[in-house]
């Protein structure tokens, strides 16, 4: 009776058992509940002169203590294998966030690194386009200056 009331607050305080472990816990309860009520038939049994427990029924009653404490054992084992199972999944979806986080991560470097590599050759080009303006800028201005010059001398000759 009072693993079904730790089965119950575990299955209402842990993070959910599955279907076949959750039906295999409860046939093992069952199987427990139904040694109790066979220990207590057993604990009842007073086969001895005038009414009292003889060795044989303390042994028997003994039997049947072994038998619920193997079966505890068995329960508590189903539990810790289940809570391992758990305890995968859950570490296991841990490693998948990090998986993820670290590749995008990764991705972010990369793309870091391109925009860096595209500012670069974007500099070049404006660098090369200037260089263009100031030399055309500057051959305008000669002309401008050479044609001013062959004007002044044709008007003063």
């Amino acid at each position: 009776m009072t693993f079904g009331l730790i089965l119950l607050i575990l299955n209402l305080f842990s993070p959910q058992f599955t279907e076949a472990g959750q039906a295999k816990l409860e046939k093992m309860v069952q199987d427990r509940d139904a040694l109790t009520q066979q220990w207590k038939e057993s604990e009842s049994k007073k086969s001895g002169i005038f009414g009292n427990r003889t060795k044989k029924d303390m042994i028997e009653t003994n039997e049947w203590l072994e038998r619920i404490i193997q079966k505890d054992n068995l329960i508590m084992d189903e539990l810790r294998m289940i809570g391992d199972i758990e305890t995968t999944s859950a570490t296991q979806t841990g490693e998948d966030y990090k998986a993820i986080a670290f590749k995008q991560e990764k991705d972010v470097q990369a793309l870091k690194r391109a925009v860096a590599e595209r500012d670069k050759s974007l500099d070049k080009m404006l660098s090369s386009r200037r260089t263009f303006e100031w030399t055309t800028t500057i051959f305008f201005l000669s002309t401008l200056g050479l044609g001013y010059w062959i004007y002044k001398s044709r008007k003063t000759s």
